[in-house]
């Protein structure tokens, strides 16, 4: 069950099978101070490591449920976690059967997505910017239903806050890697102010992908401005924007 969820956070709007339950946190609710204010879930970033673990506190209490951080290093590893699972496992994706246990993400910038089943029977947490979407870390989320819940097309997708479609500026073979694996991913693309850069749109090119692995149900991040981590610097952090930043965390649980 959940508990105190503070009034910002984001409950994702998504036809989840009862018992199921998904979080986005914001910038509220937590005990950090100066960039990292208030409630930094990263370890990594220079904050007060009693402050953060105070925040994770915070966030375990509210949900009613351990969230499990991992060391995301911008790779396609997906850990399946069990009771036994400790914080800091290296892996950008997290999937897990076990009730109690939030599969978690970390972002400031990058498109957390979160996953389950019509019948929440397993559920799963994927991070990534653009090098995780073109080498695949989403596959290996989607992936992992597979041979436990059936086809993908039984699956739902819910996209969070990231950087927003008239933020991110990237070069011409970032466009060039995202078109060679899909034709349509072009779309996704506007031209920026610079020669040679362009503008990505990062959660429509998750729904390309997801899309081509199968999944029919996705949700959230539409591209749209209240979305944009970059542009609401009082709801989000984001490192493209300050540098010195904290970091948001995306969960998705089975209550016991």
């Amino acid at each position: 069950m959940t508990h105190h969820l503070d009034p910002d956070w984001i409950v994702p709007d998504w036809p989840a099978p009862p018992g199921v339950r998904a979080l986005c946190t914001t910038r509220a609710g937590g005990v950090s101070t100066g960039p990292y204010a208030s409630l930094n879930l990263g370890e990594h970033v220079g904050d007060v490591p009693a402050s953060v673990a105070a925040n994770r506190e915070r966030l375990a209490q509210a949900i009613g449920a351990r969230p499990v951080f991992l060391r995301q290093v911008h790779g396609t590893d997906v850990a399946v976690l069990d009771e036994a699972t400790a914080d800091d496992t290296e892996a950008d994706a997290a999937c897990t059967a076990h009730a109690g246990l939030a599969c978690t993400v970390m972002v400031a910038d990058c498109l957390p997505v979160l996953l389950t089943d019509a019948q929440g029977r397993r559920v799963a947490a994927a991070h990534a910017g653009w090098r995780g979407l073109a080498y695949g870390v989403r596959g290996g989320a989607v992936g992992s239903f597979e041979g436990n819940v059936g086809r993908p097309d039984e699956l739902m997708a819910w996209l969070g806050p990231c950087i927003g479609p008239k933020a991110f500026e990237v070069g011409g073979e970032v466009k060039a890697q995202f078109e060679a694996a899909d034709g349509q991913a072009a779309r996704c693309f506007t031209p920026a102010g610079a020669p040679g850069k362009w503008l990505a749109d990062l959660p429509a090119l998750a729904r390309l992908r997801l899309q081509a692995l199968g999944v029919r149900q996705i949700h959230g991040n539409d591209g749209s401005a209240g979305w944009c981590t970059v542009s609401n610097p009082s709801r989000f952090f984001s490192y493209r924007r300050e540098r010195v930043s904290g970091r948001l965390a995306a969960l998705v649980w089975r209550e016991r």
